[in-house]
């Protein structure tokens, strides 16, 4: 943390503004995946198993691990006849039938706007089209959703993996996205798979969602006027790892942080704006964290920017909903 009595913050201390990206941090999904494992806590007793973070943040899996909540990679590791909650980023279904065949207790914490993109996947296949996804090899997101329809769907992950695509009938090319992607990165692969497929075909709205799309537009709204870019978030976030990308798309320097604790000296040094925002699955708490050790640096002048204001919220499962 900040000790301005060590010299190698001394580079750091003086005024500065902060321009705060609004939106930021817990999206609908986010904080409908949250509640569901925090009332399951409340609701039954201990341990209460999850498969995977329940959403990609250090701290909230942190939080609810010291609750009692039992985090695992996989499902063999879950007791016959436990209870266990899914992801906010969605299986595939397969592991729903693995979690059927020993006799799991199923909460599915899924985001909706994951689900819809699961639904596609299925009816697309269904209709005899390969199914293009586009996304990052190795996501949980990307996993649930190649599993929806494996043997008729293919992932890219950039412009040169369409190049290479390989598909039965080039005139029946279907695709989607992981939700979670950087828009712009997201619209050349597009124009390349129609460039190359003409007849492609979507779902008719856009599969990056919401949350996404907002906090980067939040971001590029301000980015041009700060010295230096704060992301809250953890690494495996993929929505906050595209918000630093972003920046950098801008030509301002920017870092991903977990928390207040993340921060450098020679980061800050000579600057005098920074912008700060947080990725949808990152509590405010941290980003608070974050405001108040850039203030035990010098007076602090907070200038709130909100790009558009989100009203979304998830119903919950019913077995998560409380009396």
């Amino acid at each position: 943390m900040i000790d301005i009595r060590d010299p190698a913050w001394q580079i750091a201390l003086g005024p500065r503004t902060v321009l705060l990206a609004s939106p930021r941090s817990f999206c609908a999904g986010v904080e409908r995946a949250i509640e569901v494992v925090e009332n399951l806590l409340r609701l039954r007793p201990p341990p209460l198993y999850v498969r995977k973070q329940i959403v990609h943040n250090t701290h909230v899996v942190a939080d609810l691990r010291a609750r009692g909540a039992v985090f695992v990679d996989e499902l063999d590791e879950v007791p016959a006849g436990a209870t266990v909650v899914f992801s906010a980023h969605g299986v595939s279904p397969a592991v729903h039938a693995q979690a059927a065949g020993r006799g799991l207790e199923v909460i599915d914490a899924t985001c909706p706007l994951v689900s819809k993109v699961h639904t596609e996947a299925r009816r697309f296949a269904a209709r005899g089209d390969t199914v293009v996804l586009i996304g990052h090899a190795g996501h949980e997101e990307v996993d649930g959703t190649l599993g929806q329809a494996p043997g008729n769907t293919l992932l890219v992950q950039d412009v040169a993996d369409v190049a290479r695509l390989d598909v039965p009938d080039p005139a029946r090319v279907s695709y989607l996205t992981q939700t979670t992607l950087a828009v712009g990165e997201t619209t050349e692969i597009i124009e390349a798979l129609r460039r190359r497929y003409p007849a492609l075909r979507s779902a008719g709205s856009d599969d990056i969602c919401y949350a996404t799309t907002n906090r980067q537009d939040a971001l590029s709204a301000i980015t041009a006027e700060a010295d230096l870019v704060l992301v809250v978030g953890s690494a495996n976030s993929s929505n906050s790892v595209r918000l630093v990308e972003l920046a950098h798309q801008h030509g301002t320097p920017a870092h991903l942080i977990d928390d207040a604790g993340g921060l450098r000296p020679h980061w800050l040094a000579e600057t005098r704006c920074v912008a700060v925002t947080a990725g949808a699955s990152a509590p405010q708490r941290l980003v608070d964290d974050v405001l108040d050790a850039l203030r035990l640096l010098g007076p602090v002048t907070v200038a709130e920017r909100e790009s558009t204001r989100e009203t979304m919220r998830f119903t919950l499962p019913a077995p998560a909903r409380l009396p």
